[in-house]
């Protein structure tokens, strides 16, 4: 890979100008490039150690000069040439500005600039780190600007790079300042009203305006407003009045490509490129599908309606012509109308049989129980996702997983395979995923990831020239088209919901409004998008602060309480003994469970529970004293916490049926809307590692190492 990035850039002529820049800034640049490849490795090395973030190796596209024209590959099938590297902020999914997101990019630079000089040029988006939706502008190959959503003002807005403010420059209409020629420095700096010629009367504070200098010209910030800037008196320039900051500026010229090329156009230019990537994918699939061990097995296809999903299906009907296979729909009772009526249509358009299991109300149920869904608290996909998965290929035969150096993997079987459209450069979190993998929560499901290394251009360009039809939600400002108020999804989005879907946005906003009311919280906690977590991240404990909004909830008792009770200590008789107070459980309920934890044995008369454990024993009392013993403190805090997790649990029990599904000996039942455990649970944990509420269990019960003074 380095070798081959290495070759790209020597062979571009350092003699030439790219987009109108001299020769030093070019060899910069192209220094930079190299410097970037060299250090890769020593980067990650170091990054791995420092930081769980993933680095990206293809964080690059390629550029045709000549045809004006992104390409996913070295060469240009339109000219013959080859394309100059184009890098992109991580995780590089660059993908196609859609309609909408072009109809407010011409918004924002009309109202802010008087002018959209794009036109019908091919614009492409790079989702980059930001406090919500956050979007590099590439036009011809080069930056153009930042288009971003403000949670402050729930809005877009723009901000120009050094190129784009020179080609807007060109044409502006507003945001303009004109500095007095210097000598001065005047990158990073603060520029005080003696230094100013004139200042367009529609700036604002905060506004990014148009920067020119003599023969310098870029970009900065103001810091006053044209009616502000024009009270200054021009007879006595107040020199301590900071009225900009300069963020950049040079000598350097910009223009726009002269050939405006259409989709038809890169499409053709990429075509031997998407063929080869189609092959591939094809190939994956056939190679693990056709494998001795799954040749029988069921095949579906995971379709979300979404556009990955859609290449996966049209890819696996190419793969497989000679084996059937099956489309399923998970439908979580939250999905976009659009995306329901989508997937039904294609698949019947295609002809692939539909399998769409239904979670029904199952979200509406459990929201009341569990309260909004977070980002970090994402306890609806398994009740709405999960759950469903679960019963999927039941009954339609098991395969043992493949041998590993000699020896098979115990209590692990396939009963079906999933082609999925997972792709790594979707999120950070995604990048290390592998060919394939078994689904820890489903575990009789092994998902196939044929396009995880391909970007969303990519999927796009595949889209397009395959002439598939695709969600029409794309077009309308939806990146992705998962569950309408899902809290992964951009606050940028959820105000789409209000827009198109304003009946589905009415009923989930007024249950948010009564959720904070209830705590305490304010309309402006719904309004900026705090509930989407559960432990806000410092950008919105910053938010919060700017706007001057509590993210500080009443507290309020809940149904179940755990409270411990002097933290460690040890026993008289021997070892050490953790005692607490529950509230919420019932000793009865608790004994038709709690062989998960160990061998139970029920007192009635006595109002005990009691449960011997390979690390200890636990007492339980109906007046709801908790009393766990163990040899060890370790082996205590380790048990206790295990029966506060079992506990939790229980009480938060949705009846989802998940827990009885991981069991691989049947112990689990789901009755009355309570788990149920009986004595042949061989307590391999699987139950609980299914859980949702388990994967949970340190945000519902906060802080107990420092209740147990660990």
């Amino acid at each position: 890979m380095q070798q081959k990035k290495e070759r790209y850039q020597n062979s571009t002529s350092q003699n030439q100008k790219r987009n109108g820049s001299n020769r030093k800034g070019q060899h910069s640049r192209e220094k930079r490039a190299e410097h970037k490849t060299r250090d890769f490795k020593e980067k990650r090395s170091f990054k791995e150690k420092s930081s769980p973030r993933f680095e990206y190796e293809d964080d690059y596209i390629f550029w045709c000069r000549k045809c004006n024209l992104p390409l996913i590959g070295e060469k240009c099938g339109l000219c013959g040439g080859k394309g100059e590297i184009v890098y992109l902020a991580q995780p590089a999914d660059v993908r196609f500005c859609s309609p909408y997101e072009r109809e407010v990019l011409a918004d924002q630079l009309i109202s802010a600039f008087g002018c959209d000089p794009l036109g019908n040029r091919l614009v492409l988006l790079n989702k980059i780190p930001g406090e919500d939706k956050t979007d590099e502008v590439l036009v011809d190959g080069f930056i153009f600007g930042v288009l971003r959503f403000e949670l402050s003002k729930m809005d877009y807005s723009f901000e120009p790079s050094l190129q784009g403010a020179k080609i807007l420059l060109k044409s502006a209409e507003g945001r303009k300042v004109e500095l007095k020629k210097t000598n001065r420095h005047l990158n990073g700096k603060n520029v005080e009203s003696g230094l100013i010629e004139s200042f367009a009367g529609n700036i604002k504070a905060g506004n990014f305006v148009l920067v020119t200098a003599g023969n310098l010209s870029g970009y900065g910030v103001s810091h006053i407003g044209g009616v502000d800037f024009a009270a200054l008196n021009p007879e006595k320039p107040e020199t301590g009045t900071k009225v900009l900051r300069v963020r950049k500026v040079d000598k350097s010229e910009v223009s726009l490509h002269p050939e405006t090329p259409d989709l038809r156009a890169c499409i053709e230019a990429n075509k031997k490129h998407l063929q080869v990537l189609g092959k591939n994918a094809i190939n994956t699939i056939r190679g693990i599908v056709s494998r001795n061990e799954y040749r029988d097995l069921p095949v579906y296809v995971s379709f979300s309606g979404g556009k990955d999903s859609l290449v996966v299906l049209d890819l696996t009907g190419a793969a497989l012509k000679q084996r059937e296979f099956k489309a399923f729909f998970l439908n979580t009772g939250i999905e976009f109308p659009e995306t329901v009526e989508f997937a039904r249509d294609l698949c019947r358009e295609m002809k692939v049989p539909l399998e769409e299991m239904s979670s029904g109300s199952a979200f509406w149920d459990q929201v009341e129980k569990f309260g909004p869904p977070a980002k970090d608290f994402r306890w609806c996909c398994k009740v709405c996702k999960l759950a469903s998965a679960g019963d999927l290929g039941t009954g339609k035969g098991t395969c043992a997983l493949p041998e590993e150096k000699g020896r098979q993997k115990q209590g692990n079987t396939i009963a079906y395979l999933t082609i999925d459209g997972k792709r790594k450069h979707e999120s950070f979190s995604r990048a290390r995923i592998a060919a394939s993998e078994t689904n820890p929560f489903v575990p009789a499901q092994l998902n196939i990831f044929p396009i995880r290394d391909w970007r969303a251009l990519e999927v796009w360009l595949y889209v397009h020239w395959r002439g598939l039809s695709y969600n029409p939600l794309y077009d309308q400002g939806f990146e992705r088209v998962g569950c309408w108020l899902c809290p992964s999804a951009l606050a940028a989005e959820y105000a789409r919901v209000k827009v198109l879907h304003p009946e589905m946005h009415a009923r989930w906003n007024a249950f948010l409004l009564e959720w904070t009311k209830n705590r305490g919280l304010s309309e402006k906690f719904v309004e900026h998008g705090f509930w989407r977590w559960k432990e806000l991240p410092p950008k919105m404990l910053r938010l919060a602060e700017e706007l001057g909004i509590s993210v500080l909830a009443e507290e309020r008792a809940e149904t179940f309480e755990i409270e411990v009770v002097g933290g460690i200590s040890p026993c008289k008789a021997g070892g050490f003994s953790v005692e607490a107070g529950v509230k919420g459980i019932r000793e009865k309920e608790a004994a038709e469970f709690i062989n998960v934890l160990g061998k139970a044995v029920y007192a009635e008369e006595l109002g005990m529970l009691f449960v011997r454990t390979k690390n200890g024993t636990v007492k339980y009392f109906s007046n709801g004293n908790l009393l766990v013993s163990s040899e060890t403190k370790e082996k205590a805090v380790s048990l206790f916490k295990e029966t506060a997790k079992q506990f939790v649990r229980l009480s938060r029990c949705t009846g989802c049926g998940i827990c009885e599904k991981a069991c691989p000996v049947g112990a689990i039942k789901i009755k009355d809307g309570k788990p149920h455990v009986s004595e042949t649970c061989i307590r391999c944990g699987k139950c609980t590692e299914s859980c949702v509420v388990t994967r949970y269990f340190e945000k519902i019960v906060p802080g107990l190492d420092e209740k147990l003074k660990v």
